[in-house]
């Protein structure tokens, strides 16, 4: 050792001293600084794991605020769709009950003047009536008494005689409704026996109905379904014209 210029005994010491530096740096700062540097290490990876957790607790977040959002957006169209058609209903409604209205207003105003009407020509069927006689008496002197007179006027408008309708004589009705038309208004106890007359042919459940036309000029016009029995003036004169021509 001397021959390589070691001195042994000092090597010896420089050695042990060594050993001793480095079980002292083992304990007091290796040991301290591996434990720091594992308490570091898990601190990361607790903070790194935290983060993941909290980046995934706030996509979650936003995927429920958007869900909310959502399903907010979807209820405020579902009561804007409701309240929408509930209004719609309502001006379809108001829109029905005003043209019900309107329709019974015009169907009050058309039954008033139809029944002023049938006032009117109910009191001229009077007049009407008179002027007839006095020219029948004009025509064929006293042969033909006023009560004659006025007989015949009255089944000349009426075209019910002898408590009978000699239109519907042998005439078979079938049906559920009859419409029964006059040049004058027929006064109640002529609706009577036309109404008797008919219901006799067609049963006791049928709807009879009267109107006026002053155009047919006298007699009945009646109609049951698609067939019409004209015995009216109007039409007796239509067939001598086409008779003459």
């Amino acid at each position: 050792m001397e021959a390589l210029g070691l001195n042994l005994g000092y090597l010896l010491v420089q050695i042990f001293n060594f050993l001793i530096v480095l079980v002292v740096l083992r304990a007091w700062a290796y040991e301290p600084i591996m434990r720091m540097l594992d308490r570091r290490r898990q601190t990361i990876a607790q903070g790194l794991e935290d983060a993941r957790i909290a980046a995934e607790a706030r996509a979650n977040a936003e995927q429920e605020a958007q869900k909310i959002l959502a399903d907010a957006q979807a209820a405020a169209n579902q009561k804007v769709r409701e309240a929408t058609e509930r209004a719609e209903a309502a001006g379809k409604e108001l829109l029905a009950q005003a043209e019900a209205d309107a329709a019974r207003v015009r169907e009050a105003a058309v039954q008033d003047a139809e029944q002023e009407r049938e006032r009117v020509l109910g009191d001229l069927r009077g007049q009407v009536g008179a002027l007839a006689m006095a020219a029948a008496r004009r025509l064929i002197g006293d042969a033909l008494d006023e009560q004659g007179s006025h007989r015949l006027i009255e089944e000349f408008f009426s075209g019910v005689r002898s408590g009978q309708v000699p239109l519907l004589a042998g005439v078979d009705l079938k049906g559920e409704a009859a419409e029964v038309t006059s040049a004058l208004p027929l006064t109640d106890s002529e609706k009577d026996v036309v109404r008797r007359d008919i219901l006799s042919r067609m049963g006791d459940q049928t709807s009879i109905t009267f109107r006026v036309d002053p155009a047919i000029l006298g007699g009945l016009i009646i109609r049951v379904g698609d067939r019409v029995i004209d015995g009216s003036v109007a039409g007796q004169l239509e067939n001598m014209r086409q008779s003459l021509v």
